[in-house]
């Protein structure tokens, strides 16, 4: 396999830093391209709440004070390196003091708004990113981009920095994780991000329904456009209303737009050495899977009935992750024979009503708007299927989590879930998962009565919950794939 110097950005990185899904794919899929011989370096910023005693940040001499311009404005940024854990990729934390010296990664804690300036704040980072490699005198064939934090790079490389010698030759790979983060801003925001004013008109490169967007001029400016899996990306092609005005744009790139199915890390996501749960266990040796779901259910003040499934999901508490088909199905559900955990928050309205709803049914349901890793690592490991009827889902992780923990997933038939999860096929013994298609309050009762007559069904529901563990959706066949991307990028004429 060949071997290509890369670049890899991006706007959060776990465990360093996160708001969501995202920095647990970037802090993945480098270690795996690491593995297969590439020579991969990050760049995110460097956040005030990030530690760096406990994470070994170490100061480059020959990265302080670098000089970055941006509208005729200088700031200075400072660089400092350290590794991801369990790894030997280096990575660096760009800080600017005015722009990342904060608490929030996107949004203010206190109002729960984003940050006023956030374009100018990561088109500081993307140009300190790029005057950070020309001190390092260390030029990648590669820079892979990741959501509208990073698409100022492959604009500025094919504009400000188009005739900079250093940068000749430099292909740009940009990856929309999800479509509903764009990166919209008011078109004079134009002028002080150094992007061409006159693209920001009607039928320019930035401009979309009236505003600045990032996510379109990323598309056009960079060299190939990936997504987070297959279906996802034939849904974006096909369907208007999920490629948010952005099908045709994407159908007219062709060959240079492609899914590409996120990977797990299974070194954090496996119950054989998870380190956030009270019982490991492994498809050999199930009992632990039984403790845990004793330890959840006692600690949330359920009763452990070993004839009752239990059905849990931690989500973002919205209509587009199916919450509203969920309220709609739980009077019929409460009906039968299960427990229900849900954690999660989001808006208000409707984590209002699952609230009441929990209290309605507090017996056998439980609503909690609190979040920490070891409860959502408990919940995979002690529930018996796991629910994820989003309406759109680009990749999804948490299904395939659920695979590895034996936890039987029942999701939607939307992007990466319909790429991952197989529908049971109770006569032929086989399938990983239930699929609600069409996701609606029907559909949904009749996958949940179709759970519960498999585990009724004791033999046949260890057999399947033995057999998903060994789903394989590790990084490396997704890192070999973005390999191949990386070598028709750097060979093409």
């Amino acid at each position: 396999m060949k071997k290509f110097k890369v670049l890899y950005l991006a706007s959060e990185v776990a465990p360093f830093s996160k708001a969501g899904g995202l920095a647990d794919v970037i802090g993945a899929l480098p270690k795996s391209l690491k593995g297969l011989n590439q020579e991969i370096r990050m760049m995110i910023p460097k956040y005030k709440f990030i530690n760096e005693r406990k994470y070994v940040l170490r100061e480059v001499i020959r990265l302080r004070e670098i000089p970055v311009e941006l509208n005729g404005q200088q700031k200075v940024a400072s660089v400092k390196s350290a590794f991801l854990p369990d790894s030997k990729v280096q990575i660096y934390f760009i800080e600017i003091e005015d722009y990342f010296n904060r608490p929030g990664i996107y949004t203010d804690p206190k109002t729960n708004k984003p940050y006023e300036d956030n374009a100018e704040r990561f088109a500081f980072f993307a140009k300190a990113a790029l005057e950070t490699l020309k001190k390092l005198s260390w030029q990648p064939e590669i820079i892979h981009c990741n959501d509208w934090q990073t698409a100022f790079v492959p604009v500025y490389l094919k504009t400000e920095y188009m005739n900079d010698p250093f940068f000749k030759g430099v292909k740009t790979v940009y990856t929309i994780h999800n479509l509903t983060s764009q990166g919209e801003f008011e078109t004079d925001m134009a002028k002080k991000i150094d992007f061409d004013e006159s693209q920001t008109q009607e039928g320019g490169m930035f401009n979309k329904e009236g505003k600045l967007n990032l996510t379109k001029g990323a598309i056009y400016f960079s060299d190939f456009i990936s997504t987070v899996s297959e279906n996802y990306a034939h849904e974006i092609l096909e369907d208007s209303t999920l490629g948010f005005g952005f099908s045709k744009l994407l159908q007219d790139k062709e060959d240079k737009f492609e899914g590409i199915l996120n990977g797990v890390d299974y070194s954090v996501w496996s119950p054989d050495n998870d380190k956030l749960i009270p019982y490991r266990y492994d498809k050999e040796k199930m009992d632990g899977k039984t403790e845990n779901k004793k330890t959840l259910l006692n600690r949330l003040g359920l009763t452990y009935d070993e004839k009752i499934p239990l059905f849990g999901m931690v989500s973002k508490i919205s209509k587009h992750k199916g919450i509203d088909i969920i309220l709609d199905s739980i009077d019929a559900l409460m009906k039968m024979k299960i427990q229900l955990i849900i954690y999660g928050d989001g808006d208000r309205d409707l984590v209002k009503a699952l609230m009441k709803k929990g209290e309605q049914y507090k017996d056998k349901m439980v609503v909690n708007v609190t979040y920490d890793d070891k409860i959502e690592h408990l919940i995979l490991a002690g529930s018996d299927f796991y629910l994820m009827p989003s309406k759109y889902e680009p990749c999804g992780l948490n299904q395939i989590y659920s695979l590895r923990y034996a936890t039987i997933p029942l999701v939607s038939a939307a992007g990466g879930l319909f790429d991952t999860v197989e529908d049971i096929d109770m006569d032929e013994g086989d399938g990983t998962g239930f699929l609600v298609e069409p996701l609606d309050k029907a559909n949904m009762v009749e996958a949940v009565q179709r759970a519960v007559k498999l585990y009724e069904n004791k033999e046949l529901f260890n057999k399947i919950r033995q057999e998903i563990m060994d789903e394989d959706f590790s990084w490396d066949i997704s890192a070999k794939r973005y390999v191949d991307v990386y070598d028709r990028l750097v060979n093409e004429e």
